[in-house]
Formats: structure tokens, sequence, C-alpha cells
């Protein structure tokens, strides 16, 4: 996370002040220039600064003759993944979110971030894990250790690295050993809420006790997903499509070694010689309007296919986003070994 004071600088102090700042920031080599008022009115490089010199100006000029005024930068209130992709493919390395006064209130740095995708997220993390015992007996499943870290931590920081920054986790099972462990996401520069779920309430039924979201779309997944899905991708075909509900899906090829009829009143029709079939199942991540929460009812035993199939006869849009990258469902002792084994080759 960007330390927004390092990268300041007002544009009154002397060039030789700004290159004492940016030989301390070796990394970025970029400063964000401020008026007298601290907002935001244009950057400074290095290489502005060479361009400068070359232009005649001294080590005693202010920073104001050096600074780029012909920059980017995105605004709060209207944080568009599609414009963020497009400028980190220009070669923006920080980007500048300012308010409606251009005070910067966050920076996006692209050697950390891949962009800074705009829904909430809830990480649903109240199951017994049943199927893992003994581990779970006295650890919940989503902190079972993958490598270096919990299989809930390698969501959460996948998660991060697309510039999600909202997060709440259903907890139920154990749950004071994962709110313990993670905490309210301040070490990530994100903010963590806990729903804690009195009785089961299915596998989005917790979701309806959240009062307001920030954003217009909304990320649930199952915390029990070793996953390395490319959210961008997701979420811009979720938005391209103007979906409902989309959801991640498994693709499964099945091969028939014969070849299959097609037939009406023992008539063959048609037949194909050994085809294969492709099916595709639950991936258990889904991506949803936030304003069709209101569709869950209160309290009660509720899962996520229940509000696919309304939202179906309903009429309304639910799509699917098939899985192009690793995923597995750590459900069987079996897959937390492939997990553990995976992990070592995926990134």
């Amino acid at each position: 996370m960007i330390d927004i004071p390092k990268h300041t600088i007002h544009e009154n102090e002397c060039i030789i002040d700004a290159l004492k700042k940016i030989n301390d920031i070796p990394k970025e080599l970029t400063l964000f220039v401020l008026d007298h008022s601290n907002k935001l009115i244009g950057t400074l490089t290095d290489g502005d600064i060479r361009r400068g010199f070359l232009k005649g100006l001294k080590l005693s000029d202010p920073v104001d003759l050096f600074a780029n005024r012909n920059y980017s930068k995105i605004f709060e209130n209207n944080i568009d993944p599609i414009i963020i992709k497009g400028l980190k493919e220009k070669g923006v390395k920080l980007l500048p979110v300012v308010d409606k006064n251009s005070y910067i209130v966050q920076v996006i740095d692209f050697s950390r971030v891949k962009n800074s995708l705009p829904f909430d997220v809830v990480i649903m993390a109240g199951g017994r894990g049943e199927r893992l015992r003994p581990l779970t007996d006295t650890i919940p499943k989503p902190l079972l250790k993958i490598g270096d870290k919990s299989i809930i931590e390698h969501n959460i920081d996948l998660l991060c690295s697309y510039g999600v920054r909202n997060f709440y986790i259903s907890i139920r099972y154990l749950g004071e050993q994962i709110e313990s462990q993670i905490g309210d996401g301040t070490s990530r520069g994100v903010k963590i809420e806990y729903i804690r779920e009195e009785k089961p309430l299915g596998t989005i039924g917790a979701v309806r006790s959240i009062k307001k979201f920030n954003f217009d779309y909304l990320l649930v997944l199952n915390s029990d997903i070793l996953t390395t899905l490319d959210y961008e991708d997701f979420f811009l075909d979720c938005i391209n499509q103007n979906a409902d509900l989309s959801v991640v899906t498994i693709p499964y090829t099945q091969d028939i070694p014969y070849a299959v009829l097609e037939t009406s009143n023992n008539h063959i029709l048609s037949f194909k010689e050994k085809p294969s079939y492709t099916y595709y199942s639950n991936g258990g991540i889904y991506l949803i309007k936030s304003k069709l929460i209101d569709k869950i009812p209160r309290d009660t035993y509720y899962n996520t296919t229940d509000l696919m199939q309304e939202l179906i006869e309903g009429g309304q849009r639910v799509i699917s986003f098939p899985m192009r990258q690793y995923w597995l469902d750590i459900g069987k002792p079996e897959d937390f070994e492939k997990a553990k084994n995976d992990i070592k080759h995926i990134h």
C-alpha cells in the first residue's frame, strides 16, 4: 500500500527537495504535486526533472516549473475498472484516486494490484467441514494451511491484488479463531467485518443481515475454494453482459467411447462417432447485483442456488463464466493433500 505523504510534495518547494524525496522511493520514482490547499495539481517523475534541466531550469527552481499537468487520475465516485485497465496498459504505474475537491484519497500502485474492482465481498466461512474431520475438530476449515497461509488468506490476498477493499466474513463454527487470526484487515489495508451466524443459514442466507453495501455489485464465495481466478475478467464479463448474477462454472468433458445415436420411434435420425460432451458445474463464486440481496429471506436457511432459481424463474439475467484458471474445492482429505502439492506450482 502506497504511503501517500511520502509520495507528495508542494508546488513551491525547491526541486532539490523533490530529488531527495524521489531518492527515498527508488521503486516508484513518482511524486504527486499539491497546491497550498493540498489539492492535487500534477505529477513529478525523475524524467520530468531531467527534461526541466534540459530546458535550463535550476536546482533552486520550484517544483511547479517541473510538474506534469497532463497526468492521469480518477475520481473516487467514478472508479471505472475499464478505464483503469486501459491506463495500466498505457504504462501508468501510480494512479491517484481523488475526491470531488481533488484531494488524494488513494493511490493505485499497479506493481501491487491489477485494478480497483468496485464490489464488496462476502466470504462464507461458517461451515463445520465434516468431511475433513479430524482436521477440523479443533481448527475451522478456512484456517487450514495451504503452503505458508490459510485457505481463506489465499482468497483474501488474491482479491486484494485486484484492489478489492471491503470484506465481510460469515462465521459460525469456531468463528472466533477466524476473527482472531484474520483481524479487521488493517494489516492488508482493507476493511473486514464479521457476520456471526447464530444458526446455519445456508450458502448465502447470512448476507441478508448486511445493512448497506458500498457498491452496486457483491461477490459471494465459499471459503474452501483455492483458485487463481482472474477477477478482473470475471467482473468485466458480468458488466459487459449486464448480468443480474454471474456464476463461475467449472467445465467437465465426458468422452463417449462409442457412437451415440439420436432416435425417434426406433428410427435413427443421426449419430455422432465417439463424441465428447462438456458439462458445467457450480464453482461456488458469484457476482450479484447488490439490490437483489433483498430477495433473500431474513434469518432463514437459504442457498445461493435458491436465489439463482428465483432469478431464473423471474426472467432475470443469470449467466455462466467458465473457469479458465486453477480451481479446487477443498472438501475431502484428498483435496486438501492435492492443494498442498498444487500450491507449490501456482501463483
